[in-house]
């Protein structure tokens, strides 16, 4: 999978993604971090396009980037490639509605938490 280090990078990525759309894929509105279980994710529909985590940073920064005063899971809150979570992402499209999704694993002390994001045309993206 190829690797997305600058922000002008999934920019271009991102001009191809529709609005949220009605999918059959299951997945519902995710404008903010939403947990999604192994099980609900739609494997069969997804596509990988692109990864945003750097396979040489053996330990990636759980810093956030908040601009605007944004928190984690607010819908508003930007996509910053180089900070926490987006550092250790993988974008996907959804092949039936075309939706760019971002995707990543939550690993706590004693679970592990699928968490996915849309990459809506909407939000602001910084390196």
């Amino acid at each position: 999978m190829k690797l997305i280090r600058l922000a002008s990078e999934l920019r271009a990525l991102q001009a191809d993604s529709p609005l949220a759309a009605h999918c059959s894929c299951g997945l519902g509105p995710c404008p903010g971090w939403t947990s999604l279980t192994e099980e609900r994710w739609p494997a069969a529909q997804m596509q990988p396009l692109v990864t945003l985590r750097d396979p040489e940073a053996h330990e990636p920064t759980f810093e956030e980037r908040h601009p605007q005063g944004t928190r984690y899971d607010s819908p508003a809150a930007p996509v910053a490639i180089q900070f926490f979570p987006y550092n250790r992402c993988e974008l996907w499209r959804c092949q039936s509605c075309l939706r760019q999704l971002l995707r990543y694993t939550e690993y706590g002390g004693y679970y592990v938490d699928h968490r996915v994001r849309e990459l809506s045309p909407t939000l602001d993206i910084l390196d």
